[in-house]
């Protein structure tokens, strides 16, 4: 049976070029004022107004999706994301208020690390409870993608017991799940001191089981001098290249263009925080065409004020992404309308740029355009209905998620 979705106060359809938008275009949200929707099988068959879909519908029974004169968005795209691990770092939090920095926590045995040894020890039925937990805070956000990344295990059993939990959290059907394998995280305590062992470990071990067990699209490596210097980065990228794997870099978070310029001349699909990027990293991003992936509740949650140049961004032409960064430590949230509140009032970004990075931008960058990301006919029925009458609401009423009803391929998760 066909779904009709109608008494919108905005269909916000993203309807405009089959192609990440840049400048001016995030400004243009597509949207159908008393818009309404057609849903066939799981996929949009047509949007217009209510009119305009009540005819074509004529006398054929549909089920109808009363939006109550709320907003309906596409599903938000959360292209950056660490959704399985075990544990909290609540006591680090708590160690920042007092002072300390991120760096000296890490430097005694925390950060990373201490996740690594938690999430060891877990089994994977654990994990994949955890999981399902926070699966159900993303749904909430109006979140119906995430990108999903390993890096909490640095060993192959670890790494794979991970990246089977995100197969697994994705043929549940309640959120769609997009892997990365980040094997190059961190240095585990058992490698301290002997990084090339440690990439040998993620070359020859690793990757090839990923790969041959089909467990992830991507390759990350956290690419910074104090952790994966470019030359040693390089070489994960390469062998992960080379195994048909596509690339994302943690890159640029606390040093300069190093990143960057390492994601430009790999090739690789995004470069991610870029907050200590300065011109030189950002021309060679554009001249790749390399997508930026911002993630301002990072930075907030660490207590800087140091967020990544988005206007300079834009006005260069490239086609930024938001994302939570969702981890145990630096950012503890699944909630994508605090991250467009944060972009507003911290990036800069207007309400309809911040959304256009949140979902249609966001879909490019993980090769889903094509399905997901707009509400255009043909793609995927992925959308949420907003307790809000106009999308500006979202970013402007902060600290709530806003989704009233969330629904993947047509069917309601929320």
């Amino acid at each position: 049976m066909q779904i009709a979705v109608w008494n919108c106060s905005q269909l916000v359809t993203l309807a405009g070029p089959s192609r990440a938008r840049t400048g001016t275009e995030m400004r243009d949200l597509g949207i159908i004022p008393n818009g309404a929707m057609l849903i066939d099988q799981g996929r949009i068959t047509a949007t217009g107004n209510r009119a305009e879909i009540e005819r074509q519908i004529g006398t054929a029974t549909v089920a109808v999706i009363d939006a109550a004169r709320r907003v309906v968005l596409p599903g938000f795209v959360d292209a950056h994301t660490h959704p399985v691990f075990a544990g909290t770092r609540a006591d680090e939090f708590e160690q920042r208020t007092q002072g300390v920095t991120y760096a000296e926590i890490s430097a005694r045995g925390g950060g990373i690390r201490s996740t690594v040894r938690r999430t060891r020890q877990a089994t994977e039925a654990d994990l994949l409870q955890t999981a399902r937990h926070y699966r159900d805070w993303f749904v909430r956000g109006g979140t119906t993608t995430i990108e999903a990344k390993s890096g909490y295990g640095l060993s192959l059993d670890a790494e794979l017991k991970i990246l089977r939990v995100i197969r697994t959290l994705s043929n549940d059907q309640t959120l769609r799940y997009v892997p990365t394998f980040l094997g190059a995280h961190e240095i585990p305590d058992e490698y301290r001191g002997r990084i090339d062992d440690y990439i040998d470990l993620v070359i020859h071990d690793m990757l090839p089981h990923v790969a041959e067990e089909h467990l992830a699209e991507y390759c990350d490596v956290f690419c910074e001098p104090f952790v994966f210097p470019a030359e040693k980065a390089r070489i994960v990228l390469t062998a992960a290249q080379s195994l048909g794997f596509r690339l994302r870099l943690h890159a640029d978070q606390f040093s300069p263009d190093e990143g960057a310029s390492l994601a430009a001349e790999m090739g690789a699909a995004t470069a991610d925080h870029l907050e200590a990027t300065t011109s030189v990293g950002l021309e060679a991003l554009k001249a790749r065409n390399v997508q930026p992936v911002l993630l301002p509740a990072s930075v907030y949650n660490l207590g800087s004020t140091h967020y990544p140049a988005a206007r300079r961004m834009i006005d260069l032409g490239l086609p930024i992404v938001l994302a939570t960064d969702f981890n145990p430590g630096s950012s503890p949230t699944t909630s994508m309308p605090m991250v467009l509140s944060l972009a507003c009032t911290h990036l800069k970004l207007t309400p309809a740029e911040a959304i256009t990075a949140a979902t249609v931008n966001a879909a490019y960058s993980l090769n889903r355009g094509h399905e997901i990301g707009t509400l255009d006919p043909g793609k995927f029925a992925d959308f949420a209905i907003h307790d809000a009458s106009d999308y500006r609401e979202i970013p402007y009423f902060f600290g709530r998620d806003t989704a009233r009803a969330v629904y993947i391929g047509g069917t309601q998760v929320l």
